[in-house]
């Protein structure tokens, strides 16, 4: 059954009209007012609850990209831009969730958490498992379908993330999460809330460390139009197909073969059904040709008095050389031994409106590959965070 949210907009006086927030009531279908709703901007350390007769102050600062979140344990999740609400009185209506969950052909079992809980966390914390937590990770919910091996994941409760390298707790509300472990491509997405748990010398250190390089780091250089000021190297990339990976009719002939073949014993398989095999296990679909080297942002960038926009046919190489940040008494300095970093952007003609904090909008339309691909949980900073913090 579709559910329907309902949102309330009432103008502020105009003497408040410049003030930065945002502020109303949440109530239930019902119209009683709910307490302890918790209310954030997505990525940030910014958040409230709502009191107990579930009015709510949010401050905000300066342009704001991302969205604001109402979460709360047994009602559905409501999300809605900051632009479009920043200065205005809300009368927000949350919803009780369904828990009557659809009836799934895969079912949820131990023996899928117990198989596949450490390719999750793998590829959504990282691997530092001992610094990195979930803290009530056995509230998640796994399902692998064997025929088009893909691995599905739901998390019913908020998740409690401690990350004790950069002195974090994340309350991370998982929207989705899927691996096809055909395509080793995984999608994620989800609404978080930082709480700063430790600021000391060696978490600042980390955080400086996991900012420089990163895609974070990456839009907003883009945003201030400093990327080769920041040594950011952008390449024009394009796809070439691979022709050692088999064609179209030869992943048929395997495919039929292996159809035919489930339920038998073979001994030996036959020499074009083993070559076949071996090529795509060992070779990828295509490759990559650099095409152009030192595009200007200029290409893949629009500006527009404040408004900046990320764009791009094609794929884009993002290099950077990257020194570590080092304690040397008290200084923090870099160390003189450099690593080269590689990433790849897919934008595939979407456009992203990019703001100064490094937020991009819809970010989930944009395809990474490479380094950008490990700023997984681990690695993770609020969109609030500044070099040095």
């Amino acid at each position: 059954m579709k559910k329907t949210i309902v949102l309330l907009l009432l103008l502020f006086p105009f003497c408040l009209a410049f003030a930065q927030m945002i502020k109303g009531t949440v109530v239930n279908d019902a119209g009683i007012r709910i307490a302890n709703v918790n209310i954030y901007i997505d990525g940030t350390k910014t958040g409230t609850t709502s009191a107990e007769d579930g009015t709510f102050t949010l401050n905000v600062a300066g342009k704001n990209l991302g969205n604001v979140i109402f979460r709360k344990e047994d009602y559905e999740t409501f999300v809605t831009p900051v632009s479009g609400v920043i200065n205005k009185t809300l009368k927000v209506v949350l919803l009780k969730s369904n828990d009557i969950e659809e009836v799934r052909i895969v079912p949820y079992t131990e023996e899928a958490y117990t198989n596949y809980i450490n390719y999750f966390l793998d590829s959504f914390i990282g691997f530092d498992k001992q610094n990195v937590k979930i803290k009530n990770q056995r509230t998640l919910k796994f399902s692998f379908d064997k025929k088009t091996k893909i691995l599905k994941v739901k998390a019913p409760k908020t998740l409690i993330i401690e990350n004790k390298n950069l002195g974090y707790e994340i309350e991370y509300n998982l929207v989705n999460y899927s691996a096809d472990f055909n395509t080793k491509i995984v999608n994620c997405s989800g609404t978080s809330l930082f709480k700063e748990t430790k600021n000391t010398s060696k978490t600042r250190l980390n955080r400086m460390n996991a900012y420089d390089g990163s895609m974070l780091h990456f839009f907003r250089s883009v945003y201030s139009n400093t990327v080769a000021e920041d040594k950011f190297i952008v390449n024009h990339v394009v796809k070439m197909p691979n022709p050692k990976y088999p064609s179209e009719e030869e992943l048929k002939t395997l495919s039929d073969y292996r159809s035919m073949m489930t339920n038998a014993k073979v001994a030996n398989l036959p020499e074009n059904i083993r070559d076949i095999a071996a090529r795509k296990s060992s070779e990828s679909p295509y490759s990559l040709a650099i095409v152009k080297t030192l595009i200007p942002d200029s290409e893949y960038v629009k500006r527009d008095n404040h408004e900046v926009v990320f764009s791009f046919k094609d794929i884009l190489q993002v290099n950077y050389k990257k020194f570590d940040y080092e304690l040397k008494g008290k200084d923090v300095v870099k160390s003189n031994i450099p690593v080269v970093q590689t990433s790849f952007l897919y934008p595939e003609g979407e456009t992203f409106e990019v703001s100064k904090d490094g937020n991009i909008s819809n970010p989930d339309l944009l395809i990474t590959e490479g380094e950008f691909t490990k700023n997984k949980i681990e690695n993770m900073l609020p969109l609030d965070y500044q070099l040095g913090d």
